[in-house]
């Protein structure tokens, strides 16, 4: 679950927790939503685990400062083999907190920062600025893509980042 997903069910906000208007649709058409778990995919050497983190910044709070509903040590404890792990976190500031045991991390959030004058990217819902902000990332052997998503937040407009829907092929030998 991303941000929008609870800022926008003010019940959600009102208690504080889960579950969100989102996720009871997605659940009530047959669609599993992974908030905190680890499910495992495949057999044998085909096998991976994907993992999901609810959103950090679920619950809005003063001068942004928001709260989170995210859990990665007890999203990660649910793995219970070496198989590969692919963690969805909808926003890409965890990152530096994935232990290398996850083989990839796809996020989004950023809307590939919304605006962008060439290389200059202003604004960027990051702590880390444009670190994040779109693209595959490497840091320390750990791979991270950001997606620049579809939509827009704030400004009902994009800048050079067009809308996109990516594509990561995790075949054999793909960089």
């Amino acid at each position: 679950l991303g941000n929008h997903d609870w800022w926008d069910d003010d019940a959600a906000q009102q208690r504080r927790a889960a579950p969100v208007h989102a996720q009871k649709v997605l659940q009530d058409a047959g669609i599993g939503v992974l908030v905190n778990r680890a499910l495992r995919i495949g057999q044998g050497d085909a096998a991976f685990w994907l993992a999901g983190l609810d959103s950090q910044h679920a619950i809005q709070g003063a001068r942004r400062r928001h709260e989170g509903r995210h859990d990665l040590p007890a999203t990660l404890a649910q793995v219970a083999d070496n198989a590969p792990v692919i963690l969805l976190a909808h926003e890409p500031d965890i990152f530096p907190e994935v232990p290398a045991r996850v083989s990839l991390t796809l996020s989004g959030h950023t809307h590939g920062g919304q605006i962008r004058l060439g290389p200059i990217v202003p604004v960027v819902p990051s702590r880390f600025g444009a670190r994040y902000a779109y693209g595959h990332v490497t840091e320390g052997g750990r791979h991270l893509v950001v997606s620049g998503g579809l939509g827009c937040s704030g400004l009902p407009f994009r800048f050079g980042m067009p809308p996109e829907i990516t594509v990561v092929d995790l075949g054999q030998g793909a960089d």
